[in-house]
């Protein structure tokens, strides 16, 4: 399976791979039998954000502790992966792991040994001018291709990966000995990203890929507006290889032309999302580069407010499920959610999609609603409670399943994905506590990339 590149073509959109023996496990096989009604929603939140840490804690990749690329309850890997680990989802999981530390849901003495070792491979894993691959052999260290010309550095990837790696970094800092060591490994890996290199010689854009063997051949400029802002940001925060302003202006904003004044369901869309431009993409969109990034109060030259962007689209995505326009079973204000994700096929296979309005056949993702809290927390919360409560079949090991369906007879795929899980966890602490957006929005160097970068907050004193 490969992760559909919605940022790209407008074909991966739609990409979508078969599993034919994914069918759901019966139901006496499930692990989680109904929370009761009466439960609150803090220790529903607290329920969810234990339940989505166990894919990083529990079901981590055991050589290299980082998190795997997919963890499949039913033991089917069709592509034989179950040893690939994914960069950007486990920075998600760094992030994950320091919610589990901060809320005293694991011991923080053995999640800075497994820390540690995580960094330790990292450093001696295969690096494309200092930035990760998309996938890495979890047992050598050593570049999986995501495919043919894409086996060397995923610079978007490796941004997701270092926002969780600067996290740490803050966290531990001021620690104990072992910990200040931890924080010392981070910083190094940080300082050896070359994100200037990825601008191709020069040009003022930033581009997704580089390969030793293809070099710039899968030419992917990041121009907005997807998931790929946080890495902007880093480059223009790096103290070894930043890249200039005029970088971010010229690139990704396309000098200034991704703005927009469309409206959906009477809300702002703010800029023109990549080959979404009516509903505005996957809600992962979102989230990804917001796990550190608080949006709240953030502004640049051209958006007054990234909080109120997010809300929008996580608003018309809301609202479009409550339309619910071709009449799903089960749409509504307490299943909604379009994200990238497993999908189910026509065949009622296991496929993978980028969910989403204009890509829409009856599948809730579940971490699409719950990694929104920020934005919508009573929307979120009825998703939350619905799950939990009512549909006891969509949970699994690790927290709701990757994709459900209550269209298609409560289909669902005993599977999870890395930067689906890994998405949950720090958002919903994000809404409860701004935990991990105080960590990386009071980073030195972070703030001064974003004020090189003319960005303000009055939050965190960036003018």
């Amino acid at each position: 399976m490969k992760r559909t590149v919605l940022s790209i073509a407008v074909t991966s959109l739609f990409f979508a791979y078969s599993c034919k023996n994914s069918q759901a496990p019966k139901q006496e096989t499930i692990q989680n039998k109904n929370v009761k009604s009466t439960i609150t929603d803090e220790q529903l939140m607290d329920r969810v954000q234990k339940d989505a840490l166990k894919y990083f804690w529990d079901y981590a990749e055991p050589k290299s502790m980082l998190g795997r690329e997919r963890y499949h309850e039913d033991n089917i890997y069709p592509d034989n992966d179950k040893h690939v680990v994914t960069t950007g989802g486990s920075g998600f999981g760094l992030a994950t792991l320091l919610v589990g530390v901060e809320r005293g849901f694991i011991p923080r003495k053995e999640a800075v040994k497994r820390l540690t070792h995580m960094m330790d491979f990292l450093a001696k894993a295969d690096r494309h001018k200092g930035a990760w691959s998309h996938w890495i052999n979890g047992e050598t260290g050593k570049t999986v291709p995501f495919g043919k010309k894409d086996n060397g550095g995923d610079l978007v990837e490796t941004a997701f990966l270092t926002s969780g790696i600067l996290m740490v970094r803050e966290y531990f800092k001021n620690g104990n000995a072992e910990e200040k060591a931890l924080a010392s490994k981070c910083d190094e890996l940080w300082k050896g990203i070359q994100w200037n290199w990825y601008t191709k010689g020069g040009e003022k854009v930033l581009y997704w890929h580089w390969s030793p063997e293809y070099q710039w051949e899968m030419n992917f400029p990041l121009e907005g507006y997807n998931e790929c802002l946080i890495t902007y940001i880093l480059a223009a925060s790096s103290p070894t290889h930043p890249i200039d302003a005029e970088t971010y202006y010229k690139g990704w904003t396309r000098n200034g032309t991704y703005l927009t004044d469309k409206t959906k369901y009477g809300l702002p869309l703010y800029v023109k999302h990549n080959y979404a431009e009516e509903y505005g993409g996957p809600l992962f969109w979102s989230q990804y580069s917001y796990i550190g990034l608080d949006p709240t109060g953030l502004s640049d030259k051209l958006v007054k407010n990234y909080f109120d962007l997010n809300k929008n689209q996580v608003l018309i995505d809301y609202k479009y499920c409550v339309e619910n326009p071709k009449q799903w079973k089960g749409y509504g204000p307490n299943y909604w959610g379009l994200t990238a994700g497993y999908t189910r096929n026509e065949d009622g296979s296991t496929g993978y999609t980028a969910h989403m309005p204009i890509n829409d056949n009856g599948v809730i993702t579940p971490t699409a609603a719950l990694s929104s809290f920020p934005y919508t927390p009573k929307e979120s919360m009825n998703v939350l409670r619905f799950l939990y409560t009512q549909k006891p079949e969509f949970i699994g090991s690790a927290g709701p399943y990757d994709a459900t369906s209550v269209n298609y007879n409560n289909w669902f795929t005993p599977r999870y994905l890395a930067i689906d899980q890994g998405t949950i966890a720090p958002m919903i602490e994000n809404y409860r506590t701004g935990f991990l957006w105080k960590l990386f929005m009071n980073a030195p160097e972070i703030q001064q990339g974003l004020k090189k970068l003319s960005f303000q907050s009055d939050k965190y004193g960036i003018k």
